[in-house]
């Protein structure tokens, strides 16, 4: 609870209240974030190990659940995740106490979990609108998971702040939906 009310802050004060999506990212390392430093300065450092398989767009679901299970789903494929049933347990009992939705069409769903050794992130963007119970009432499209180890807590709140400041700009969430394809979603993220 505390990571999450740490987002919000975080949220806020950058003037973005709602999570992201578009492509489904395996995190390794993160360069640590200097909260001074300009966005511009670190933005395409944050992801190690991305590539095309770990990008999705037109993901399909008609419910935050199924959405989350594709993205899951894309994580095992990959070999993030250690037990795909921990996980998706872990994200359901962690959005009974939080929603996931924020505004602006972005949805994070995150947990802390076993289920992984590292810090992982999933990004997608959804074939249709899905409702995360956003803040602004809207359903998102822009989906941005991330699972940690319940034992990691400085990796987990960086990415999830370095996410904040990157969806921060309207002109990228609307390119990022309107992405035709795994390659140029990743080369928005990329910057």
């Amino acid at each position: 609870m505390l990571i999450f009310t740490y987002l919000l802050t975080l949220l806020t004060i950058s003037g973005i209240k709602s999570q992201r999506g578009s492509g489904i990212i395996r995190i390794s390392t993160l360069i640590p974030l200097d909260l001074n430093q300009r966005w511009a300065d670190t933005h395409g450092m944050l992801f190690t190990d991305l590539n095309e398989r770990l990008v999705a767009t037109s993901l399909p679901g008609e419910t935050s659940e199924q959405v989350i299970t594709a993205m899951v789903d894309i994580l095992v494929a990959e070999g993030a995740l250690q037990d795909r049933e921990q996980a998706l347990e872990d994200l359901r009992l962690h959005q009974e106490q939080t929603a996931f939705g924020m505004q602006h069409g972005i949805a994070i769903p995150h947990a802390k979990t076993t289920a992984v050794q590292e810090l992982v992130a999933a990004v997608a963007v959804t074939a249709q609108p899905v409702d995360f119970g956003a803040l602004d009432k809207k359903a998102s499209r822009i989906i941005v998971m991330t699972l940690s180890r319940p034992d990691q807590t400085g990796p987990h709140v960086r990415f999830l702040s370095e996410i904040a400041r990157l969806l921060k700009s309207k002109r990228l969430r609307r390119d990022m939906i309107n992405a035709s394809s795994p390659a140029q979603l990743l080369a928005l993220i990329n910057g």
